[in-house]
């Protein structure tokens, strides 16, 4: 008994919170989102999440190193959610990219992430809403 229900308090604490850092939407469209971080030693980009309309998703699994993350998403029409933080992004379904410079010659597109400021939170949950 003492078994089940253990497992029942981790299968209710599980899901985007676990995420270290994760995105809810809370608009009517679908959103592609890419997150930049710092790792303390070099700048990476990595997306696209595709998040769902009143649905959450996992960008950076674990504990969050860094005070700060950059995010940059859009609903492909005219919801984008940016910010001054220019960061690579990928043209593909998929890019994980090293550096924020020189995108365009790499082959990348370049974006404005806007920042997010956790407070050094072991974890944190961002809302997009329209």
């Amino acid at each position: 008994m003492r078994f089940a229900l253990a497992l029942v308090f981790l299968l209710a604490a599980a899901g985007p919170a676990d995420a270290a850092l994760g995105v809810c939407n809370k608009g009517g469209r679908a959103v592609k989102v890419a997150v930049g971080l710092f790792n303390g030693t070099r700048w990476t980009s990595q997306g696209w999440w595709r998040v769902e309309p009143r649905k959450c998703a996992a960008l950076v699994p674990g504990k969050l190193l860094a005070r700060y993350y950059y995010l940059y998403a859009s609903d492909g029409a005219v919801g984008v959610w940016d910010g001054g933080k220019s960061f690579c992004v990928g043209t593909t379904d998929k890019f994980a990219i090293i550096g924020r410079g020189r995108c365009t010659e790499r082959g990348f597109d370049r974006r404005g992430f806007f920042e997010i400021d956790t407070g050094n939170r072991l974890d944190f949950t961002q809302t997009l809403s329209d």
